[in-house]
């Protein structure tokens, strides 16, 4: 019995560490043709925060029910269908469309952005239900490393983009390539996932209420997922506009940053056994701060690059930390606790882009990445209040 219960949770992990790993590598191909989609519909920075906000405000209306959702079908099912659902809707955001520049032409973009937000945070939720569950169930610290393969993926994702950008392959090519790689990954993986979860305490699958330990996650969470959307969502703008360099040279910071976090992420369960959570995420944030201001200050893609791929070793655990303890609130399912803080967090993707997209229309977009120094800074604050 021992015996199938390791090989089961061995095969687990595998599972869910692919699942990690085709998610990043759908978020990074995206990320890596954030500015395709701004040429493509013949956006202003105004409009395309609007666009990504679009994206925001589905995942936070999905996140709502992901709980309940996860806990009724489980993660194997969610995956399957939510992963699905996000391949199909991102393989087509760059099809033929007329009028583009219009006041219309945004809407197609904004309902597929929508359904992509909400599926890929219930995709988010499941991933992360399974892989809390299999530490616990384990007795060894595998978080940090499943959030790496995800890092990992975002890497790939955005490295392929510069090289096949390069190489001048068609954007929406590459998006629905892509998609199909990370859709056959996901279904493959799925069916050696855990078949089953601890019933929800409670019936809805969420917490009756909302304690100070879930406040205090999510909002930190929140802070956290500024300064990653930053990173995501406009730091190859930011490259080939303010530093003026080619889409590639941008391609290049964002599979920087990924490339970073996924290896100190693959660090981090070691680092989450020898170091107490609030000086970890307290050096975090600090880390990902003094590196980021670095690269704003120097006006330069030499520095700008490779301060990234600090930025990301500073942010590198933010997540898996917070989502662990959510996991782990009392009286709270697993699923329901991570759903919670991040419906939190996701509202550090609300409001985000239109935050960095006002400031770059009043200022410049250095200006409007300047947030992500201090949500860091509020990483390092509020870890203090991190239970140990």
């Amino acid at each position: 019995m021992t015996s199938t219960l390791s090989a089961d949770l061995r095969s687990a992990r595998l599972a869910t560490r692919l699942q990690f790993l085709a998610f990043g590598f759908i978020t990074g191909s995206w990320g890596a043709h954030v500015p395709s989609a701004k040429a493509h519909y013949g956006l202003s920075e105004a409009q395309l925060s609007v666009a990504l906000l679009a994206a925001a405000l589905g995942a936070v209306a999905c996140l709502l029910k992901a709980g309940a959702i996860v806990q009724w079908l489980g993660p194997r099912r969610v995956v399957q269908l939510a992963g699905t659902t996000a391949c199909g809707v991102l393989a087509s955001v760059l099809l033929p469309s007329s009028g583009q520049g219009a006041p219309l032409a945004m809407l197609p973009l904004l309902l597929l952005l929508g359904v992509f937000g909400a599926a890929t945070a219930l995709f988010d939720v499941a991933i992360n239900a399974e892989g809390s569950l299999l530490e616990t169930r384990g007795g060894l610290k595998v978080m940090s490393g499943f959030h790496g393969m995800w890092s990992l993926g975002a890497m790939g994702g955005a490295g392929v983009g510069g090289l096949l950008l390069k190489a001048q392959v068609p954007p929406l090519w590459q998006l629905a390539g892509a998609c199909a790689v990370a859709w056959g990954v996901i279904l493959a993986a799925a069916p050696r996932m855990l078949a089953e979860h601890p019933p929800a305490e409670h019936g809805e699958g969420g917490p009756r209420r909302w304690t100070a330990l879930l406040v205090l996650l999510g909002l930190l969470a929140a802070a956290g997922l500024v300064a990653e959307g930053a990173i995501y969502d406009w730091s190859v703008l930011w490259i080939t506009q303010d530093l003026q360099q080619t889409q590639s040279v941008g391609a290049a910071g964002y599979a920087a940053f990924a490339g970073a976090m996924a290896l100190a992420r693959f660090g981090g369960d070691w680092l989450r056994t020898h170091i107490s959570a609030p000086r970890l995420l307290a050096g975090s944030g600090l880390l990902a701060a003094a590196a980021m201001s670095l690269a704003l200050l120097s006006h330069s893609a030499w520095v700008a690059v490779p301060a990234l791929a600090v930025v990301g070793a500073g942010l590198a655990n933010v997540v898996p930390i917070l989502f662990m303890a959510a996991s782990r609130a009392p009286g709270v399912a697993p699923a329901a606790g991570i759903a919670a803080v991040s419906s939190l967090g996701y509202l550090g993707f609300v409001a985000g882009p239109p935050l960095i997209g006002g400031v770059a229309h009043a200022s410049s977009l250095t200006g409007g990445m300047a947030v992500l120094v201090v949500a860091s800074l509020v990483l390092a604050w509020g870890a203090r209040r991190l239970p140990r």
